[in-house]
């Protein structure tokens, strides 16, 4: 199994369905899982709770159904790919591409951390960890230096200031790149 993580930045980069394309020839029958970013269903989550101050376990909870929206708009586009909601979903789907549209009482039974530490980055890798995923690829738009270790990406907004501490232990091979470069 692989797991696919693809930035919700790719929609308005216009990368997007040259990623899907590229998973479709790629990935076909391998047992792919693609996990969404929130993109900018996730941002306006953002938004309206710096406007309303709501909790942060309620914004966490909107930010997966903009997961959700997402793997909608990503299951739009290749009809084909099916859309799994949970871990067993996936496992049903076997060697199919799959689309994880995340189960929020899945993750609240995970003890996932209602926080803007954890985004979809991290939970493509507790996701690949449950999974016993052999690879975790997470396809951004921004460009991505080999060299920096994954703090330093989480300083520069990269990834998530939780991805390091929920990959330390990870028994897969984990690849960050830009679309460009998939």
């Amino acid at each position: 199994m692989i797991v696919i993580k693809l930035g919700g930045s790719l929609a308005e980069s216009g990368t997007l369905l040259q990623c899907l394309d590229k998973i479709e020839s790629r990935y076909q029958n391998t047992g792919v899982v693609i996990v969404p970013g929130g993109g900018s269903f996730a941002e306006q989550v953002r938004v309206a709770q710096k406007h309303w101050q709501f909790d942060d376990n309620t914004a966490h909870q909107m930010a997966i159904l903009a997961m959700q929206q997402m793997a909608l708009l990503f299951k739009g586009l290749k009809n084909r790919f099916v859309i799994a909601h949970t871990v067993i979903d996936i496992q049903k789907h076997g060697q199919r591409i799959a689309i994880w549209s995340p189960d929020i009482i899945e993750l609240d039974n995970a003890n996932i951390k209602a926080s803007w530490e954890i985004t979809s980055d991290s939970l493509a890798a507790w996701l690949a960890h449950k999974l016993t995923a052999k690879e975790l690829i997470l396809i951004k738009s921004a460009a991505i230096d080999p060299a920096l270790s994954f703090s330093e990406l989480a300083e520069r907004n990269i990834v998530d200031s939780a991805f390091k501490g929920i990959t330390e232990q990870a028994p897969f091979k984990i690849n960050i790149l830009n679309a460009h470069t998939f």
